[in-house]
């Protein structure tokens, strides 16, 4: 018996979290044009967080649409616009106009635990309102966005995901978003991802402030590569890796700092960089107009020169 009350509570527990957020997660319906096949339907799942109608949910479910349609659970729909969209960490914000609108609560995504239980709330492949459930499988994983970049700090779970599921929250037991789901591993089972909250949230703001996200920009082109480890032991480099300058935009920051192509790049601004992604990391807004010493590999020897990036892309 004692058993049995603990399964009945947590299954009241479940329920009151459904109730809860249920109302504020929307299907998105998207007409994407295709050269041959005219307009192409897609669509995924959002979620309102605020009472004035903005919508957080992936940016994959939004690009290339030229109509958005967004339905909330009581049958009201309304058309949307894309305020803002960010494909390095896939979210995007959009808007709708309507009164009384339900929106859910945030957590943080820096307290979540592994094995922490966790709901999904979304309409994956067709099937409205669906809620799957799950434990928080790892944290801080990294996952590569469509565009090449690495979005870190990624939350997996095992609650069930599949198409559709994209831009849905995922929802602790005190019915407060901690991630919005973004992807499967299509091969695996139980292997999903959600970004969480936290960079949700400060995307969102940056994308309602500005249409966008700033991040810094060197100019050129390059790809990671291994450093012989004589040079590493010769140099006392702090890896094994940098990255291959392999072309250089004329009158770019890095060509205004001396840079040439086959220069490897090992540290900026006192950090070491492994790989492109370490550089990614290190290129965030923050990293915009700021003077930053670069170390470079030449000729078996370092160049350290001064490079201030400018906004725009890596």
């Amino acid at each position: 018996m004692e058993t049995l009350t603990v399964l009945d509570g947590l299954s009241d527990a479940i329920a009151n979290v459904v109730e809860q957020v249920e109302p504020a997660v929307v299907n998105i319906k998207s007409a994407t044009p295709r050269r041959r096949a005219g307009f192409v339907e897609g669509g995924g799942s959002g979620v309102i967080f605020a009472p004035d109608g903005f919508v957080l949910t992936n940016a994959h479910v939004v690009e290339g649409a030229l109509a958005l349609k967004v339905m909330l659970p009581d049958g009201r729909s309304y058309l949307a616009s894309v305020v803002g969209s960010d494909v390095a960490t896939d979210i995007a914000v959009l808007r709708i106009h309507g009164d009384g609108l339900p929106h859910a609560r945030f957590g943080d995504s820096n307290k979540l635990r592994v094995g922490q239980f966790v709901m999904a709330i979304g309409n994956p492949l067709g099937f409205q309102r669906t809620v799957t459930a799950g434990i928080i499988s790892a944290l801080g994983r990294n996952l590569r966005s469509e565009n090449g970049r690495l979005m870190d700090g990624i939350v997996q779970t095992d609650a069930a995901l599949n198409p559709g599921n994209s831009g849905g929250p995922l929802v602790d037991t005190q019915g407060r978003v901690i991630g919005i789901n973004t992807a499967v591993i299509a091969v695996a089972q139980g292997i999903c991802f959600a970004i969480p909250c936290n960079t949700a949230i400060w995307v969102a703001g940056e994308l309602m402030r500005r249409g966008k996200v700033v991040r810094g920009f060197l100019g050129f082109g390059g790809t990671t590569v291994d450093i012989p480890t004589r040079v590493v032991r010769h140099l006392e480099l702090s890896g094994d890796r940098g990255v291959l300058i392999e072309s250089v935009v004329e009158d770019s920051p890095i060509d205004k700092a001396g840079a040439l192509p086959g220069d490897i790049m090992v540290s900026l601004d006192e950090k070491t960089v492994r790989s492109v992604d370490d550089l990614h990391r290190v290129l965030d807004e923050r990293s915009v107009g700021r003077e930053m010493l670069v170390v470079l590999l030449r000729d078996n020897s370092l160049v350290r020169r001064q490079v201030r990036p400018v906004e725009g892309q890596t």
